[in-house]
């Protein structure tokens, strides 16, 4: 089994969702008292989260590759950056490192085309949303046309991320709100949903909604899951 390399803490209360996801993949597919090898670098990400917002990219980049060629260093076999968000500096880490990167981006545009999704929502931080560096990876290299909500839509997408799920707080009227821009991203014409943050399952990823939720949480994990059995 490989070593499974997970930079973390970007928000810590989905790299939780990340580590029981990838070991009852492992034990889902190996039984028993099986588990995932799984090397975590949590980061603190208070001052992340300054950089972002401060539009410091390329001081975010230096940060998470330093970080990841800790995890390199350590022995993982390949790396997870837990978060999407920061996959905007994706390629940076990736050139700091000599282990395979598996992007979150891909390993879900593979999922919906797989299941013959062509038109899909994404929901995520305003960064994810707006720039290039996600929906235009889904568009370009996958053929998948991208919805986002309107700019309130995607403010209030975004501050709840921020204030409330980052924080661990789950609030009905913020679950009902999400509601409502899947709904109004369904009647748009997307035929599926992207929960394009990995907090955002925690909100609504069990709920009934108006189509298909895609969480990326879920479906990184399970692609690193695959890649960590895989034979070489």
């Amino acid at each position: 089994m490989k070593c499974i390399g997970l930079l973390g803490g970007m928000s810590w209360e989905s790299t939780v969702s990340y580590y029981q996801a990838l070991n009852r993949g492992v034990r889902a597919q190996l039984g028993g008292l099986h588990s995932a090898r799984v090397l975590l670098n949590s980061v603190d990400f208070a001052g992340i989260e300054r950089l972002q917002h401060a539009g410091d990219w390329p001081a975010t980049a230096r940060l998470l590759a330093a970080e990841a060629r800790k995890l390199q260093d350590g022995g993982a076999d390949f790396l997870l950056i837990g978060t999407n968000t920061m996959h905007k500096v994706a390629p940076e880490i990736e050139a700091a490192i000599d282990i395979p990167l598996l992007h979150i981006a891909d390993a879900t545009a593979a999922k919906l085309r797989a299941d013959g999704i062509t038109r899909v929502g994404l929901l995520g931080t305003r960064f994810t949303m707006e720039q290039d560096f996600y929906k235009g990876r889904l568009q370009d290299r996958f053929g998948l046309a991208v919805l986002v909500p309107d700019e309130a839509g995607r403010n209030r997408v975004h501050r709840i991320i921020y204030d409330e799920l980052c924080l661990g707080e789950i609030r009905e009227s913020s679950r009902a709100e999400y509601l409502a821009i899947i709904e109004a991203l369904a009647a748009a014409g997307a035929e599926a949903v992207i929960l394009g943050c990995t907090e955002i399952a925690l909100l609504v990823g069990d709920a009934r909604a108006a189509v298909p939720l895609y969480d990326t949480t879920a479906i990184h994990a399970e692609a690193a899951v695959a890649l960590a059995l895989a034979s070489d």
